[in-house]
């Protein structure tokens, strides 16, 4: 089986990452699993992708922790940020990243199978989260990396205000109206979600 094809898993600065989608000599990846765990931002404040902390980590100290020739392959792309399709709260700016995290239209109509239906026609009472047998929430389930448990994932995209961001739930549904970008759980105080960064890669 080649390098990059859809659907397969490649070794990737220490660590297993699938490959989503192939453009070329580049292919997109994502970490197979949970790497860490961290909040959105650093501050509860309303803020986009473009601005927020764990943008600024993933291309600042988590880029810079691959070696010289790994970041070499890694391709600069701008990417789009989207408005949230239910509540319309603003996406932000186009941003150039090396690493981010998907958005939500990746995850629900592209990459994990397609629930497009369900994202662009929520129900009378969908107020939340999409339906809890969408077919293609097993495909989204993930796992961490460290401690082997299921956890909840951040995507890119802004929640129901500007204070949430949009994640994908421990069992594979899409928590449209988001979680708080650092408010949160109990222990800490913090909304520490899972973080599979994704990138583009090239080949060979």
């Amino acid at each position: 089986m080649a390098e990059g094809e859809v659907g397969t898993s490649i070794s990737f600065g220490g660590r297993p990452w699938r490959v989503l989608d192939r453009q070329g000599d580049a292919a997109l990846l994502v970490t197979e699993k949970i790497i860490e765990q961290r909040p959105y931002h650093d501050a509860y404040k309303e803020i986009t992708w473009a601005d927020c902390a764990l943008r600024t980590y993933l291309n600042g100290a988590f880029y810079e922790g691959f070696g010289a020739t790994d970041r070499a392959r890694i391709v600069p792309v701008v990417n789009k940020n989207l408005d949230n399709q239910w509540y319309g709260t603003k996406g932000g700016e186009d941003t150039e990243d090396r690493v981010f995290l998907l958005s939500m239209e990746e995850v629900v109509c592209r990459y994990f199978g397609d629930s497009s239906e369900k994202l662009h026609n929520p129900g009378k009472k969908q107020r939340y989260w999409f339906e809890r047998k969408d077919a293609n929430n097993g495909k989204r389930t993930a796992w961490l990396e460290a401690g082997g448990g299921i956890w909840w994932w951040w995507l890119r995209s802004p929640g129901r205000v500007g204070v949430k961001a949009v994640y994908v739930h421990g069992d594979g549904n899409i928590g449209i109206q988001g979680n708080n970008i650092l408010i949160g759980n109990l222990a800490d105080g913090r909304c520490t979600g899972g973080v599979r960064p994704a990138l583009w890669m090239r080949l060979g």
